[in-house]
């Protein structure tokens, strides 16, 4: 297992003092040089402190093959640096200019078609290519020769967002990468061949060569789900090494300028297994763009916390989000208002030391002109500019108050994500193409939330077993290992809460024999012998009424048999012909010193929110009255006292109704956006609002 890299955050210029990163991406080579004088300006006013530079611009920065153009780079950069504000400069290879592509288009991802994806957006290569690879190679050292002794350089932005266009390539490169990577993990042929149960259709191989990509195969075929999954996994892998290849070429002439690159974080974002990932960077950032609606700010908060799990809770960069409306959905709402500030203090509350747009200066051509930028079309006499030096001003007042470097607070309770179970269940045949591994961790998150406890999102590999309570929910994937862990967590007396579709199968995607959840079956109590998938076509069963009150959708387990150690909470009531009448539904079972519950089926936040109560009696579990309400999500922020000066505390928290709500203050307010503190220990939030306070 690859030793996670030492951690180097970003320093400040010239040896100030630390601070918040504020800033965002900035592209000056989109504008004529008059408008830069005017843009740092406008930084200066709005608190910002650093931008990230270069990110797709291969093709101004070496115009030909072998002629470098840093002079426009140079000029900016020194501009920015005097009016102090650092450099975030990225390797510049994420797009590769159409000199390249022209000589050599076997560069080009392929589709599993064979159909190459050809210039005229952005991220057309593919990162198996010895030719790209040695392209992007001379490009890194060349800006890293350049850039070496430059000040305002105080971090490396390597590429931009691995995988976003081009995660599956089919090549023959790929295919040849595809054969290696295969004989590094397995060793042997017949290793291949019992991981991805190839007597199954006559599938079987006798040698590496015979190894493809996962290629076309006909509409409404199925392709080995071994198989399938160790592509994705060998796809993250492969984009992984190009990332390590970029970053040692830079980390050798510049050793002393930490490197990262912007993964893509959020509840349905899975591209890549960015826990693995975490490993490799000196800082882990993120890049994360609100979901409309009413799920906005829950998955804004668990995405945030998933980043923090990833980064071990130590310091983490927002590389990216929106200051309102992006361009890429089919609808592109904008934010209310509020929106920005609350949305940036929630990735501040949950790890983050850097809070930055994508963009700067909202482009007047292309296909981001209608992406918000932190200067929009509108100008600076605009809302969401006067929204921005807000933010920086309260940014700015946090930073003086200590906030940069503490960090997030071990929650009471984990809510475990894992890469590959998400996978696996994208899979064509499962149980239900309705249910996937990602919207349960939401759905739990969000459930405590209602139920005023604030969680951890902390990847299958993390340290979730040091909590008082741990969620699996959907882990459909659960080795050897993992499942002893688990095992060992609740004879220890921990409390845990499993679902449905947890535990399925082990790491190469075999079913646990003899029941479900079989990797886990004795410690949860239950026995399981079938899914139940639910659906709207007709005549067959839509949904299932729980005793409790609650409705399952989707899926449900057909539990036939319960330990004795175990005490069913709620029953399915349902007609006799569905066969699901008086079916245990959610269970709790004593496990050595511990207790586990199991939710058999998919209730969704709300119905989880109606149902935790009883769990938490029956597993002992005590709710503090404070924690009671789920109108606030609270959030602290902690340092480490010297011995002599106590522990700075920062609390934050934030409204997650459409009404006013009612919070006591803990210290004194520092940050109220939004939000009144009414002098006597308590404050109204605002919807959209959020008040932070130190004590």
């Amino acid at each position: 297992m690859t030793a996670r890299r030492t951690h180097r955050w970003p320093r400040p210029l010239d040896n100030a003092a630390r601070r918040i990163w504020y800033g965002g991406d900035y592209n000056p080579e989109q504008w004529p040089e008059s408008v830069w004088d005017e843009d740092i300006e406008l930084m200066n006013q709005a608190g910002v402190n650093i931008v990230s530079l270069g990110i797709f611009a291969w093709s101004a920065i070496e115009p030909e093959e072998g002629v470098y153009d840093f002079g426009w780079l140079d000029r900016i950069i020194d501009k920015l640096y005097h009016a102090g504000i650092a450099v975030d400069l990225a390797s510049a290879t994420a797009s590769p200019p159409l000199w390249l592509t022209q000589k050599h288009p076997e560069v080009l991802w392929k589709d599993e078609r064979g159909d190459a994806c050809w210039p005229g957006a952005r991220q057309h290569w593919r990162p198996t290519s010895p030719i790209f690879r040695e392209y992007a190679l001379r490009l890194c050292r060349a800006m890293a020769q350049h850039y070496r002794d430059n000040p305002a350089v105080v971090a490396w932005h390597v590429s931009n967002e691995y995988g976003c266009h081009n995660r599956f390539d089919y090549s023959d490169d790929a295919l040849r990468a595809f054969q290696r990577w295969c004989k590094e993990r397995y060793g042997d042929i017949e290793a291949v061949n019992d991981a991805w149960g190839t007597y199954f259709w006559s599938q079987r191989m006798t040698d590496f060569s015979q190894i493809i990509p996962p290629r076309y195969i006909g509409e409404g075929n199925f392709m080995n789900p071994g198989k399938l999954l160790d592509f994705k996994r060998f796809c993250s892998d492969a984009l992984k090494e190009f990332f390590k290849a970029e970053r040692d070429a830079l980390a050798e002439i510049t050793p002393n300028i930490p490197l990262t690159t912007n993964f893509m974080v959020s509840a349905p974002g899975n591209a890549l297994d960015y826990d693995d990932w975490g490993d490799e960077v000196d800082f882990v950032s993120n890049d994360h763009y609100f979901t409309p609606g009413r799920r906005h700010f829950d998955e804004l908060a668990y995405s945030s916390s998933l980043v923090d799990g990833i980064s071990r809770k130590q310091p983490w960069f927002l590389m990216e989000h929106s200051t309102s409306a992006v361009n890429w959905r089919s609808i592109n709402y904008r934010k209310e208002p509020g929106q920005l500030e609350r949305d940036a203090m929630a990735h501040l509350a949950m790890g983050a030391d850097a809070i930055c747009f994508f963009q700067w200066r909202q482009s007047q051509a292309g296909a981001e002109k209608f992406h918000s930028g932190m200067v929009p079309h509108a100008g600076r006499n605009s809302q969401v500019y006067r929204d921005v030096c807000a933010l920086g001003n309260d940014l700015d007042t946090l930073s003086q108050a200590g906030l940069p470097g503490t960090t997030l607070s071990q929650a009471r309770i984990a809510v475990v994500y894992d890469y590959a179970s998400e996978w696996a269940t994208e899979h064509t045949a499962t149980p239900t193409q309705q249910v996937r591994h990602w919207t349960e961790p939401l759905d739990w998150f969000t459930a405590l939330a209602d139920q005023g406890l604030t969680a951890d999102v902390v990847p299958l590999a993390g340290d979730w077993d040091r909590y008082e309570m741990v969620v699996l929910p959907s882990v459909y994937l659960l080795g050897e290992n993992d499942a002893r862990r688990v095992r060992d967590y609740v004879a220890a007396g921990g409390k845990l809460f499993a679902t449905y579709y947890t535990g399925i199968s082990d790491e190469r995607d075999h079913v646990w024999l003899g029941g479900y959840p079989g990797a886990i079956r004795d410690v949860v109590g239950v026995r399981s012998e079938e899914f139940a998938p639910m659906g709207d076509d007709d005549g067959v069963l839509d949904h299932l009424d729980l005793s409790n009150g609650t409705v399952a959708h989707d899926i449900a387990d057909v539990i036939t048999s319960t330990a004795d150690s175990a005490r069913i909470l709620a029953t399915y009531q349902a007609d006799s012909w569905t066969g699901m009448n008086g079916v245990p539904a959610i269970t709790v079972n004593t496990y050595g010193e511990g207790r586990a519950a199991y939710v058999g089926c998919r209730l969704g936040a709300d119905g989880l929110a109606a149902s935790l109560p009883a769990m938490f009696e029956a597993m002992d579990v005590s709710v503090p009255a404070w924690q009671g309400s789920g109108d606030i999500l609270r959030v602290v922020r902690e340092g480490r006292g010297d011995g002599e000066h106590e522990a700075p505390r920062f609390t934050f928290q934030f409204n997650r109704t459409h009404h006013p709500v009612a919070a006591d203050i803990e210290g004194r307010t520092i940050v109220a956006s939004l939000a009144e503190d009414h002098g006597d220990g308590t404050a109204t939030i605002a919807p959209n609002g959020v008040i932070v306070s130190m004590g």
